[in-house]
């Protein structure tokens, strides 16, 4: 071998080897990447099954790059986000929202492979209660449709990645998003009857029943309110008197349904109203629990969230809300707006909340 052919191959030889290492490096790289990024979900996953407040904090939330897309977001939670005004008037503008003209893309089935005997039963139990207290006299798609937001909600990145932990989302902080759960519904008896019923609707949408009509759908409201969000998100369907919403753009396609399940369910504790207290440095939307202790700061008069149907009570005459006999069904939601909604409005105008 020559000395020219020497210095040529040795050259090769060296940049061979300067690539090599680059490569591994590089290659190195993304493992750590990879790695982190599964730490960080797994955790993510944690803190979803542990019913924490987890719609801005999943690991898997796409970027909000849209300012519009975030204040939407921003707005759906919003508690004040319903404007005052007659049910009839409500649902005059609830009308006046067009239905969406395209297909509804149907939601893949559920399968909680991951969670173990006693999550799946905590879950049944967390589903069973939306679907009674949200929509135990509504029609039977209707109940399976307040199911399969429930359902959606776990699988999307906005939300926790448990049903008890999309069910009880809130519950211990000024807002919760499912009504029933910081009203005081939970204290009341259940009919038995209809109770079986809406553990058969979670039980066969646990076990990967699709309520096609809904699609994935993330909102509903009831049709005698109007949520000043409600034309900004894609108007689905209306069951009963319930109105199903998805959001619009790339959220709202089977595609960004991609939240992995954690599989851990549990039910927590519910605080006292008196002990779910605003933050003194205000402004930040922080929430401060603590024990009631004779505290004078007030709780929010109002902790419901208006994106979620389960009731209109006047809060100031007590907890206890009231649900239509079954002969009342078809006159539920009209009862219930000039019964309730109406006082209920005038007392949060009044509070100032």
């Amino acid at each position: 071998m020559t000395a020219a052919t020497a210095r040529r191959y040795g050259t090769v030889a060296r940049d061979d080897n300067r690539r090599t290492i680059l490569w591994l490096v590089a290659m190195a790289v993304v493992v750590t990447l990879l790695t982190s990024r599964t730490m960080w979900a797994q955790l993510g996953d944690l803190v979803g099954g542990d019913i924490a407040d987890t719609a801005h904090t999943s690991p898997d939330a796409p970027v909000i790059a849209d300012p519009e897309m975030a204040r939407l977001i921003k707005l759906t939670e919003d508690p004040g986000a319903t404007p005052i005004q007659a049910p009839e008037t409500a649902m005059t503008r609830n009308e006046a929202i067009p239905f969406s003209s395209g297909p509804v893309a149907s939601a893949r089935p559920f399968h909680p492979v991951t969670a173990d005997q006693k999550a799946v039963m905590t879950a049944l139990r967390c589903l069973t209660q939306a679907v009674y207290f949200e929509a135990a006299y509504e029609p039977i798609a209707g109940r399976r449709a307040v199911a399969q937001v429930v359902i959606n909600r776990a699988l999307h990145p906005a939300f926790p990645k448990s049903i008890c932990g999309v069910v009880y989302q809130g519950v211990n902080r000024p807002v919760c998003q499912f009504s029933f759960t910081c009203d005081g519904s939970l204290n009341r008896r259940p009919n038995p009857a209809k109770w079986q019923e809406a553990e058969d609707v979670a039980r066969a949408a646990l076990g990967g029943y699709v309520e096609t009509s809904v699609g994935h759908a993330t909102h509903y409201h009831a049709n005698y309110v109007s949520p000043y969000w409600a034309p900004k998100l894609v108007k689905i369907a209306q069951l009963g008197a319930h109105i199903f919403y998805r959001w619009p753009g790339k959220w709202g396609t089977p595609g960004a349904f991609s939240g992995r399940y954690s599989g851990m369910e549990a039910i927590p504790t519910i605080l006292a109203r008196s002990a779910v207290l605003r933050s003194r440095d205000g402004g930040d939307g922080q929430t401060l629990i603590q024990a009631s202790s004779g505290n004078t700061l007030e709780a929010s008069q109002d902790r419901r969230a208006d994106n979620d149907a389960g009731g209109r009570l006047d809060t100031s005459l007590g907890w206890e809300l009231a649900i239509p006999e079954l002969e009342e069904s078809s006159r539920a939601s009209r009862m219930m707006a000039r019964q309730q909604g109406g006082e209920f409005d005038i007392a949060v105008k009044e509070s100032g909340s």
